[in-house]
Parts: structure tokens; C-alpha cells; sequence
């Protein structure tokens, strides 16, 4: 390939080792292959390559992609009929969600992920029904929707042994329901069931299946209710063997502290580190109820975190210690999960979100998050908790070449300060109508509000033909079964936490200096 040349008025490489972003003005990008060549001042660069065609965004600032490091639908729950519950309920309240072809549900949010400036997605899928090849089958779906698109993709299924619906054995749980709906319950369950060997099937399989180089493949174990000890152990062994990362939702909410404690005596943190699990290689999903303890201990083994700020709020799952986990120097991303706090996945709105909750009262500016950390879990720290690792998150040399054009002018129209830093103004201000164009692997895959390579038009008018249609007859068999199991698992978690400080984190008890 020939280098080509990207200019703008501030290209931003990434965050220093001291924690201030690294900007160039009036600067040129050199690209070749898909990934960075050079980065500098423009007047450099292009006297370096005379020859290479130049695309000019003299009024943009380009950053590196943003990473949505927790993902796993596109229409979200909302749209197919679910409120916001506690998550422990929100899992029954799914029960009757509209069935939406895979292909055309990743394209769904790959649209608005792409539109907001994110370049690559953990994609965590699963709470799907058998058998091997239903699940094969709707894991290439997704897999070729990412690839269609254009979008660099870290992708997983998450896997589940047991307790697939609440905090104990299903047939525990289904066997203290009335006969009718416990029988109803057993069948659903057992529709998910897939032996662990043919989970590690699918992650043997779909590499060689997936060749192309925005696709890289990884492992999830569900969470820690959902696995057993010796299937932990089998798939840390599977993914030091296939050196892969692995992603784990842990302590999303007080009832996972609780249940940690009862399975183990322990908490799920000092749990996974007996069993080996904790390393620079595991990212915990949410990770809200860790103790203080437990921070330390992710913080020695250089374990990552992915902070779901919407998410933990709507499903009122708590507040995460973002700064605790900071001043430890632990690498957290950011993930947008099931859907933002507007309902889409919007990552330049999920920043602001998390540069704002974070700020308790007082005056230390080290007590709150600010503009540049907020970025760097967005860029690199995400990129670190997924299988391309350091290969992305930067714009350095030999990483690949994926950004975001942010029409600055557009952003801070009619007026913004000069004493206002640029990347502080576009993280602040900037919204999805001003991101102009993205890049990923050097291919230009957005530009002024239209798709390059998909037609985002004709996708959402599939979309909605199909769930106009009428309910077919398992969409309403579930839906009879959410309305009739609801109020068992209400029953079943109103008494599950110990005591009213079980719902108080470590870091909001008013005793605590």
C-alpha cells in the first residue's frame, strides 16, 4: 500500500506516563497497511512524504477510536419491552423480549457505537438457546455484521454452568414455583443449557473462522453465580494456553457481594485470586462492590476494571469507586453495556457521565475525576482490557490507525475560550452531530452522518418490518412467564442481603476517614 497523510488541527496521540494529553498542533497522521506510521507537526510530515495524498480536517480534532469495553445487544431491553428493574429483577422482566435477528441487532448499535467516535467493541454475547449450532450459527451473525461494517471487534461468549436465572440451582428454584410455571421455568432454562466442552468448542472454532484483523477472539466467563470452580479453572487453563484475555462480570450489585459470601466464605475477589484468575489478562465488568481490601488486591495482581457507569444506574447497581481504583493506578475502561443513560450507546455522553457522578463534594481536585482520565479509559485503558491490547487506544507508531474526527468548530459553536484546553472543551461539549468522520484500520468507515460501507437506512427499515409483525407463540409463551414468575423472584431476593449495611459500599460509610 501507499502512505497516505491525514491532517488536522489537533491530532491527540494519547495520555503521557504523567498523565497529561499528548497534542500535536496543525499536526499530519502518516498511514500505511492499517496502521500509524508517523505522527508530527504537518509541516514535517509532509516534507517526509512529498508524494503521499493528504485529506485535510483543518478545523477537527483527531483522537484515538474510543473503546466500548462491555457491550452485548443492539435494540436494547427497553425497546423490546423491558423497564429498568434492579438487575436481579431485570433478568425475569427479559423474559418476554421480542426475538431480533443477530446480524441485523449488531448492526443496530454498531451504528450508533460508530457514530459516537467507538472504533472497537467487546462484544459479549450469550442467554442463548441451544443447540451447538444455533449458538455457532448466531455467533458468525454477529461476527459478519462487525466485519460488514467495518468495526474492530473483541469478541466473546459468555459462559454459564449453572444458577441461570437467580442466585441458586435452577432446579431449586423451579421446583418452588407453582407446578405450571415451574415446569414452564425448567424448559427455558434447560433450552440453555450447552455442555461446558462445547462452549470451548466454539472458542477453538471461531478464530480459524475469523481471519480477518479487526476480529480477534477471547473468553468470558459469565460471572461467578453462573460458573462453578472447576469450570473457572478450565477456562483460566484455555486462555493461557490460547494467550487470550478473559471478561467477567463481578459484583455488579450487593446480591453478587452477598452470594459470594455465602458460596465461599469470602469475597469473589480473594475467591478468583485462590483460584488464579486475578491478572493483567482478567477485566472485571462493573466490579461496583469490591472492599477496600479487595481494590488492593486487583491493584497488586494488575487486574483491570470496566466501568458501566448508565448501566450501574439504571439498573441500580451502585455507584463505582472510579477514584479508589485511580490512585491505585488500575487500568479501568469504559463500557456502555445493554445501552446508555439515553437509552443508545453513545461513548462521548457516557464520558461526561463519568466525569460528573464522580465528583463528590469538597475542593481536592485529586478527589474527582478530570477531562484527560475520563479519555484515557475511553482510548487506551479500554483498549488494554480487550484482545488487541496495546495495539490500539494510541495514535503511536506501529499501532493500528483507528480515529475520530471531532468537527471542533461545529462542537463549541458560537464561542469557546482559549483558556479552556481543546481536548477539555471537545470532551465537555462535543456530541455525536460533530464527530465528521472515523477510521478504523486507516479505512475511512463513517463521514458526515452516512455509513461507507453499510446502508443504515435499509437496515432499520428491516428492523422495523419485522418486529411489527405480530408476536410468534414462544414470544408469548415467555411473555405469560415473566408475568407469572416476577413476583417469585421478588420473593425470592427480599430477605437475601444479611442486614441495611449490606447495601452500603466501603467508600460511602460516613464513619471512614
Amino acid at each position: 500500500m501507499t502512505t497516505s497523510l491525514v491532517s488536522a488541527r489537533w491530532i491527540v496521540t494519547g495520555v503521557d506516563n504523567n498523565g497529561a494529553p499528548s497534542i500535536i498542533s496543525d499536526a499530519a497522521l502518516a498511514h500505511d497497511d492499517g496502521k500509524v506510521v508517523e505522527v508530527g507537526p504537518a509541516v514535517q510530515i509532509r516534507t517526509t512524504y512529498p508524494d503521499a495524498i493528504e485529506t485535510s480536517y483543518g478545523n477537527h480534532m483527531m483522537l484515538p477510536g474510543f473503546v466500548n469495553s462491555h457491550h452485548h445487544v443492539g435494540l436494547t431491553p427497553l425497546q423490546l419491552g423491558s423497564p429498568d428493574y434492579a438487575l436481579e429483577l431485570w433478568f425475569a422482566g427479559r423474559l418476554s423480549a421480542r426475538d431480533i435477528d443477530p446480524y441485523l441487532d449488531t448492526l443496530y448499535s454498531a451504528f450508533e457505537m460508530i457514530e459516537s467516535g467507538i472504533t472497537t467493541v467487546q462484544h459479549i454475547q450469550g442467554w442463548m438457546k441451544g443447540p451447538y449450532s444455533n449458538i455457532h450459527n448466531a455467533a458468525s451473525a454477529v461476527l459478519n455484521a462487525y466485519k460488514e461494517i467495518g468495526m474492530r471487534t473483541s469478541y466473546c461468549f459468555a459462559v454459564r454452568e449453572q444458577n441461570r436465572f437467580v442466585y441458586e440451582d435452577d432446579k431449586e428454584f423451579c421446583r418452588r414455583l407453582p407446578p405450571d410455571v415451574g415446569a414452564s421455568m425448567a424448559e427455558h432454562l434447560k433450552a440453555q443449557e450447552m455442555p461446558f466442552d462445547e462452549f470451548m468448542t466454539l472458542f477453538d472454532e471461531l478464530p480459524g473462522e475469523n481471519t480477518d484483523p479487526l476480529i480477534k477472539i477471547q473468553l468470558a466467563p459469565a460471572n461467578l453465580h453462573w460458573m462453578t470452580d472447576d469450570g473457572l479453572q478450565a477456562m483460566q487453563e484455555k486462555a493461557n494456553e490460547a494467550d487470550v484475555p478473559m471478561h467477567m462480570h463481578i459484583l455488579e450489585t450487593a446480591y453478587q457481594k452477598e452470594y459470594a459470601k455465602r458460596r465461599t466464605g469470602t469475597t469473589a475477589i480473594k475467591h478468583l485470586e485462590k483460584l488464579g484468575l486475578l491478572g493483567p489478562k482478567l477485566t472485571i465488568g462493573h466490579g461496583v462492590w469490591l472492599t477496600e481490601e479487595d481494590i488492593e488486591i486487583t491493584a497488586a495482581t494488575g487486574t483491570c476494571i470496566c466501568h458501566n457507569c448508565s448501566s450501574n444506574f439504571r439498573l441500580r447497581s451502585g455507584l463505582l469507586p472510579l477514584m479508589e481504583y485511580h490512585r491505585r493506578n488500575i487500568t479501568v475502561g469504559m463500557g456502555i453495556d445493554e445501552a446508555g443513560i439515553n437509552d443508545d450507546r453513545d461513548m462521548l455522553q457516557e464520558m461526561r457521565m463519568a466525569l460528573n457522578v464522580h465528583r463528590i463534594p469538597g475542593m481536592d481536585e485529586t478527589d474527582v475525576p478530570n477531562c484527560t482520565q475520563v479519555f484515557r479509559m475511553a482510548t487506551e485503558h479500554g483498549g488494554l482490557t480487550t484482545a488487541f491490547g496495546s495495539e490500539i487506544g494510541r495514535l503511536d507508531q506501529g499501532r493500528f490507525f483507528d480515529a475520530v474526527l471531532i468537527d471542533f468548530a461545529k462542537a463549541t459553536y458560537p464561542f469557546q475560550d482559549n483558556d479552556i484546553a481543546p481536548l477539555d472543551a471537545v470532551i465537555q461539549r462535543a456530541k455525536t452531530k460533530d464527530v465528521d468522520s472515523v477510521i478504523i484500520g486507516g479505512k475511512k468507515v463513517y463521514e458526515k452522518g452516512s455509513f461507507v460501507n453499510v446502508d443504515r437506512d435499509e437496515i432499520l427499515e428491516t428492523i422495523a418490518a419485522t418486529l411489527s409483525k405480530p408476536r410468534t407463540q414462544d414470544e408469548i409463551d415467555r411473555r405469560w412467564l415473566r408475568d407469572n414468575v416476577f413476583h417469585e423472584v421478588q420473593e425470592f431476593y427480599r430477605n437475601y442481603l444479611d442486614d441495611e449495611s449490606s447495601r452500603i459500599p466501603f467508600y460511602g460509610n460516613s464513619s471512614r476517614t
